[in-house]
C-alpha cells in the first residue's frame, strides 16, 4: 500500500497482493499524476467546473446551430430543403464524431485533455465563421431570398464555399469531441459505488441538463437577438467569447479534478473476445459460469478485488455464443493461451454490455429526429408567421426554441428537488425512476410535439392561402414545449443509463453513444426529407414534392409532421419491447463496506441490479 493513512478511492492506485499474486485495477490521478485524495479531488467542487464548460460551450453552439438555417439561407444562398440538410448534417456530423472524442478520451488522451484540445479546435471554427460573415467578399452578393426574384440569386460556390464548409467542419469536430467528455469527465469525479456519492451523481446529470438549459436559453434569447439585431457575424463572435468563457472555467478547476488514464485501444479487447468467439465455436458451454476463465477472484487476507473488477466478472446468461472465448482448452499443456483466443470474463462482459444497449439506442434515433424539425423546418414556419409583439419588437422566430428552456429552468430543480425524493421512497432508487424508464415518458410524450405541430401548420397554412390572414408566432409554441418536457426525460435518462452501464475505462465511449443517437436522428432527418420529396413529387398536389419549394404555403409541412407523429408513435411500441427484454448490467450495484488495510472501502453486492 502506499499509504495506509489515505482512504482508499475505489478508483485510485493500488496494488493489493500476497507473495506472488497481484491485482492491479483503474486509477484516478490528479494533475500531476498522483493519486488522488479522498477530500481533496473530486465531488460536486470539482464537478462545478465542468458544468460552467457545459453552459458556455452550449451557449457558443446553439447561438450557431439554432439560428444556422436563417444564414445559410439568406446569406449563403442555398435554397430552403438544401439548407435544412446543411444543418441537419451539420449537426448530424457534430454528434457522430462524439465517438471519436470518446474513443480517443478512454484510449489515449483522456477526457480533460481531450476537452482542452478540441475546445480550441472549436473556438477556431466560431472565429472563422465569425470572419466570414463579416467580411462580404467572403458571402455571395447580397440578395432576398424570399422576394420572387430569390430563384435567382447565387448559391455560395468555389472558395466561399470552402470556407463556410472548413468553420462548420472545425466546428462540429470541436463541439463533437467535447461532449461526451464532458458528461463522463464530470460524473467520474463521483464514486458510484458509495450511496451518498452515488444519489450525488443522479443529481449531476440533473444539473448537467440544467446547465445545458441554461446555455440554450441564453443562446436562443440573447445571441439570436445579436445575430437579428447587429448581425450574423457580431452573433458568432459571442459565441467565440462564449467559448473562451468555457474553456477558461474547465482549466480553472484543474487542481481539483480526478483523472481516469487512458488504457489503450478500447477496441481490441472487444475484437479478441469476437475472434476468440468465433475460433471456438464448435466448443460446447460448460453448464457451471464458474469453469469460465477469470470467472471468480479469491480474497485471501488483505486481498481484495477492486469494484470495478468485481461488476466486471458478474456472468449473465445472454449472448452465450460469447462465452465461449473464456473456453480453456485442456491439451495437457501447461503453456497460456493467446488473449485472441482465451479471454476473461470481464472482456466478455463488457462486449455484451455494448450489444444490449444498441436497442435502446436505436429506439431514441426517431426522438432526434423530431428535434431536427425543431431547429430547421420549425424555424422557417416561424418566419412565415406575425413575429410582432408590439409595434416595434418582433420575436426572431429561432428564439421560440427557448420557450421549452425557459420552462425547464424551472421545471428541472423541481424534478430533482421533489419529484426524486417522493418517487425514491416508493421505488428505492437513488434516481427516483429508473433510466429507462424516465426514457420511456420522453418518447411518448414526444410524439405529441409533432401532433401539434401538424395542427398548427394546417391551420397557418389554410389561414395564409384561404383568408389571407398571418397567424401569430405563438401558435406553434406548444410544439416546442411538449418537446422540451419530453427532452428533459429523454436526453437526461439515457445519458445517465449510458453512463451507468458503461464499464471501467469505456465511459466516454459509451456516453458518446447517446450523442450518436442525436447524429442519426438529424441524418435519418435529411433522408426522410429527400424520400419524401422523392415520393410525392409527382402526386397532383405538390408537384415538387411535400417539402419542395422555398414558400411553406406551397408545401405541405403539415402532412410530414404527421408522417413523424406516426413513426414516433410506432417507435415507443418498440422502445416498450426492447426495454422489457433488457436487464440492467449487475455493474450498478449498491454499495456495502469491506476492508482494506484497516480502511473502509466501498465496493458492490455482486448480481444485484438497480
Amino acid at each position: 500500500m502506499e499509504e495506509t493513512s489515505r482512504k482508499l478511492d475505489v478508483n485510485s492506485t493500488s496494488e493489493i497482493g500476497d507473495g506472488d499474486r497481484i491485482l492491479h485495477h483503474q486509477v484516478s490521478v490528479d494533475w500531476r499524476g498522483r493519486p488522488c485524495r479522498a477530500n481533496t479531488h473530486g465531488g460536486m467542487t470539482a464537478a462545478v467546473f465542468v458544468l460552467g464548460l457545459q453552459a458556455f460551450e452550449m451557449m457558443a453552439i446553439a447561438g450557431v446551430g439554432n439560428n444556422l438555417i436563417t444564414y445559410v439561407f439568406n446569406q449563403m444562398h442555398f435554397p430552403l430543403s438544401k439548407s435544412a440538410n446543411i444543418v441537419t448534417n451539420f449537426i448530424g456530423t457534430i454528434f457522430l464524431l462524439s465517438l471519436l472524442g470518446g474513443f480517443l478520451s478512454d484510449s489515449y488522451l483522456g477526457s480533460f485533455w481531450t476537452m482542452l484540445v478540441f475546445g480550441f479546435v472549436e473556438l477556431s471554427g466560431f472565429i472563422l465563421l465569425s470572419i466570414q460573415a463579416h467580411l462580404q467578399s467572403l458571402r455571395p452578393p447580397k440578395c432576398n431570398m424570399n422576394d420572387a426574384q430569390g430563384s435567382h440569386c447565387e448559391e455560395a460556390s468555389g472558395y466561399r464555399a470552402l470556407i463556410f464548409y472548413v468553420s462548420l467542419c472545425l466546428v462540429a469536430l470541436g463541439s463533437g469531441c467535447l461532449k461526451p467528455n464532458i458528461i463522463s469527465h464530470g460524473a467520474d469525479q463521483f464514486r458510484r459505488e458509495d450511496s451518498k456519492q452515488s444519489r450525488r451523481l443522479s443529481s449531476y446529470f440533473n444539473a448537467a441538463y440544467f446547465a445545458f438549459c441554461t446555455g440554450e436559453l441564453i443562446a436562443l434569447t440573447v445571441l439570436v437577438w445579436v445575430q437579428t439585431d447587429s448581425g450574423m457575424d457580431v452573433g458568432f463572435g459571442v459565441s467565440a467569447a462564449a467559448m473562451v468563457v468555457g474553456l477558461v472555467s474547465l482549466i480553472s478547476g484543474v487542481l481539483f479534478y480526478k483523472n481516469t488514464p487512458p488504457r489503450g485501444s478500447i477496441f481490441i479487447p472487444i475484437a479478441q473476445v469476437f475472434v476468440a468467439a468465433i475460433t471456438k465455436r464448435k466448443q460446447i458451454c460448460p453448464s457451471n459460469a464458474d469453469m469460465l476463465h477469470g470467472n471468480n477472484i479469491t480474497e485471501s487476507n488483505h486481498q481484495v478485488a477492486s469494484a470495478a473488477e468485481r461488476r466486471n466478472l458478474s456472468h449473465t446468461e445472454k449472448f452465450r455464443f460469447l462465452d465461449k472465448a473464456c473456453i480453456r482448452i485442456q491439451n495437457g499443456a501447461q503453456d497460456s493461451e493467446s488473449p485472441w483466443k482465451l479471454c476473461t470474463v470481464a472482456q466478455v462482459e463488457q462486449v455484451k454490455i455494448i450489444i444490449s444497449v444498441i436497442p435502446i439506442f436505436a429506439c431514441t434515433i426517431i426522438f432526434n429526429t423530431i428535434l431536427a424539425q425543431l431547429q430547421t423546418f420549425s424555424v422557417q414556419q416561424g418566419s412565415s408567421m406575425d413575429t410582432r409583439i408590439t409595434d416595434h419588437f418582433h420575436v426572431p422566430p429561432a428564439s421560440l426554441q427557448a420557450i421549452p428552456y425557459l420552462m425547464l429552468i424551472f421545471v428541472v430543480p423541481l424534478y430533482e428537488t421533489v419529484f426524486v425524493p417522493i418517487t425514491r421512497r416508493l421505488t428505492r432508487r437513488d434516481s427516483g425512476i429508473s433510466p429507462l424508464q424516465r426514457v420511456g415518458i420522453g418518447l411518448f410524450v414526444a410524439s405529441f410535439s409533432m401532433v401539434s405541430a401538424a395542427l398548427v401548420e394546417k391551420k397557418r397554412r389554410d389561414s395564409a392561402l384561404q383568408h389571407h390572414e398571418t397567424l401569430s408566432i405563438f401558435w406553434i409554441a406548444p410544439q416546442f414545449l411538449i418537446f422540451g418536457f419530453s427532452e428533459m426525460f429523454t436526453a437526461v435518462g439515457l445519458i445517465e443509463f449510458f453512463y451507468k452501464q458503461s464499464v471501467e475505462g469505456m465511459q466516454s465511449f459509451l456516453t458518446a453513444m447517446t450523442y450518436c443517437s442525436y447524429s442519426f436522428g438529424f441524418y435519418l432527418s435529411s433522408l426522410l426529407v429527400s424520400v419524401v420529396n422523392k415520393i410525392t413529387s409527382n402526386s397532383s398536389s405538390s408537384v415538387g414534392g411535400w417539402l419542395g419549394d422555398n414558400d411553406l404555403n406551397k408545401d405541405r409541412l403539415d402532412l410530414f409532421y404527421w408522417l413523424l407523429a406516426a413513426l414516433s408513435l410506432i417507435n415507443f411500441l418498440n422502445y416498450l419491447f426492447c426495454s422489457s427484454w433488457h436487464s440492467y448490467n449487475p455493474s450498478s450495484t449498491s454499495p456495502i463496506k469491506s476492508h482494506v488495510g484497516g480502511d473502509d472501502v466501498e465496493r458492490p453486492r455482486p448480481n444485484q441490479t438497480i
